[in-house]
């Protein structure tokens, strides 16, 4: 038998999962990172992307928005929003690229000449949920930027 973890995601909507698993992959900010048991503490904001769950009856996929991952003895995950790949489809995946998008075009509105980096991030995060498509299977929209 494998070593585990216990393992729990939430969004503010409801609990997604909660079970003892072997690895996970994380979409992070600053880069994509896999927690196994006895993992260094960390904390780590999440990019939108796949997250994967490993456990010993297999592999889990939920798709991200965002959110801050605790990595410690066990492992937390809090989503802005999340949704498991089974349940994504089409009409689901545009739904969360248009919010980005919405999100991109009020900070452009509001900060452009003051605060191009908030832009900047906006912009990059509108980027990752229009790949995010992609990587899955759907077909990705072209954000009007």
């Amino acid at each position: 038998m494998a070593e585990t973890m216990q393992f729990d995601l939430v969004s503010p909507e409801r609990s997604l999962m909660s079970a003892q698993v072997t690895a996970v992959s994380i979409p992070g900010t600053e880069g994509d990172m896999t927690a196994m048991p006895n993992h260094a503490p960390t904390i780590t904001t999440l990019r939108p992307g796949i997250l994967k769950v490993e456990t010993e009856k297999g592999t889990e996929s939920f798709v991200v928005t965002g959110g801050f991952a605790e990595i410690g003895e066990k492992l937390t995950i809090l989503a802005e929003k999340a949704v498991p790949h089974a349940d994504m489809d089409q009409a689901t995946y545009e739904a969360l690229v248009k919010e980005a998008e919405a999100a991109y075009k009020e900070v452009k509105d509001a900060y452009f000449e003051n605060e191009p980096g908030i832009v900047d991030e906006a912009a990059k995060l509108l980027q990752d949920m229009v790949a995010v498509g992609t990587h899955i299977g759907l077909d990705p929209m072209s954000p009007n930027f």
